[in-house]
């Protein structure tokens, strides 16, 4: 067991052990099972969570299901560089019947023809499978190709399941599909220029979200782009602004393109006994066919405290459509969706570990949401809805 701690951002980026390309401030802990056979180093990280969601409203929903991702990880120089193989899985697509779990004011995503509301869909059963190779270029450089038939390309944060400041937190944010959505993306391609502190990156992937066929892989065309630029001035800090041009992500609406913009900055710091990681996030989508726009913001922290204890918040303010108001029904003819309002989510949680398991990181906890209803979901949903989570949580422990 062990629980590394990258030294600076070329380091950062050489553990691999964010989604996709992502970096999170090299202070961040990152426990996982890990050993060495013949050349090459193994790891494996996970987190799981078995939940029941209680919910009020008039479109409120009560649920018992897990979330849940598993990433074994093999890593050994080859050549001049370090080739790393890493995939990660899912079992939401069995623990997460009906194509979703209950999340209200949530929506994008289309399940049988009919668009997901007040729902999270489950993540695919291959989130990702990809090769990374890192090239060293003198002291402070470093050149690194990503490829993934199932991945995550240079756009958003660190996704919300992996950040640190966010891996207490049994359900999804409401901002994915403005933030970081395209976590799981199809034929990606990313090449990414490191020099001291700064790195720039640039992916070309097929911009199609998943259907509701989660246990496959998704094949398409290289139709759409992203690039990144990450800045990480110290190991407690990381920044990233991002662009992305997605092309046809909607079933439900294939003549319509993307612009996503998002921005995030993240702070960890190591405190006695535990940890503290936060995260700021902006997130914005806009058509390229009618220039609306929809925008999201999201402030999350955890702290662990006195090595067994974690407590977190979640603050959302996230722009909703009118495409909300149908509910899951099929689209009238000549629907058009158009930005209606925004919802506040305010959620606090805690868990506790129990070390029920050995080598396991093992909690009880819950958490609490509350809701800001924009005045034209109001008549739906009710001014006041509150969301409860109680959960388990089982993930490796580092030492």
């Amino acid at each position: 067991m062990n629980q590394m701690h990258p030294k600076d951002f070329i380091q950062e980026i050489e553990h691999h052990a964010a989604s996709g390309t992502s970096a999170e401030p090299a202070s961040t802990p990152a426990p996982m099972l890990m050993t060495m056979k013949s050349v090459w180093m193994l790891m494996f990280h996970a987190n799981a969570f078995v939940a029941d969601t209680q919910q009020t409203s008039p479109r409120g929903g009560d649920k018992l299901f897990s979330t849940n991702w598993f990433m074994p990880m093999a890593e050994r120089e080859w050549g001049p560089g370090q080739l790393t193989l890493r995939a990660m899985f899912s079992l939401e697509p069995a623990t997460v019947t009906g194509e979703r779990y209950p999340l209200l004011f949530q929506q994008g995503e289309t399940a049988y023809g009919v668009p997901i509301a007040d729902g999270q869909h489950p993540h695919n059963f291959f989130m990702e499978v990809a090769a990374l190779y890192d090239l060293h270029v003198g002291d402070k450089g470093l050149v690194s190709l990503y490829v993934a038939p199932e991945g995550d390309p240079a756009i958003g944060p660190t996704a919300y399941p992996h950040r640190a400041s966010a891996l207490e937190n049994p359900v999804g944010t409401l901002g994915h599909h403005q933030e970081d959505s395209t976590h799981i993306a199809n034929d990606v391609v990313t090449l990414g220029a490191t020099y001291g502190i700064a790195r720039v990156e640039a992916s070309g992937f097929h911009g199609r979200e998943p259907d509701e066929h989660r246990w496959n892989f998704e094949q398409g065309k290289v139709d759409s782009w992203a690039t990144r630029l990450t800045v990480q001035p110290g190991q407690n800090w990381s920044g990233q602004f991002s662009y992305a041009r997605i092309t046809s992500p909607e079933a439900l609406f294939p003549g319509e393109d993307q612009e996503r913009m998002t921005a995030s900055l993240m702070c960890n710091r190591n405190v006695a006994h535990g940890n503290w990681a936060s995260s700021a996030v902006w997130g914005r989508t806009r058509s390229i066919q009618d220039s609306a726009k929809e925008n999201s913001y999201l402030l999350e922290s955890t702290l662990q405290f006195k090595e067994r204890n974690y407590a977190w918040i979640r603050l959302e303010n996230a722009g909703r459509s009118n495409e909300l108001l149908l509910g899951e029904h099929a689209l009238p003819p000549a629907f058009r969706e158009e930005p209606l309002t925004h919802v506040q989510a305010y959620t606090f949680g805690y868990d506790r570990d129990v070390n029920a398991i050995p080598n396991v990181s093992t909690a009880i906890g819950a958490q609490v949401t509350t809701y800001g209803v924009g005045r034209p979901l109001q008549p739906i949903y009710g001014t006041d809805p509150i969301a409860v989570q109680v959960f388990v949580r089982v993930r490796m422990k580092g030492k």
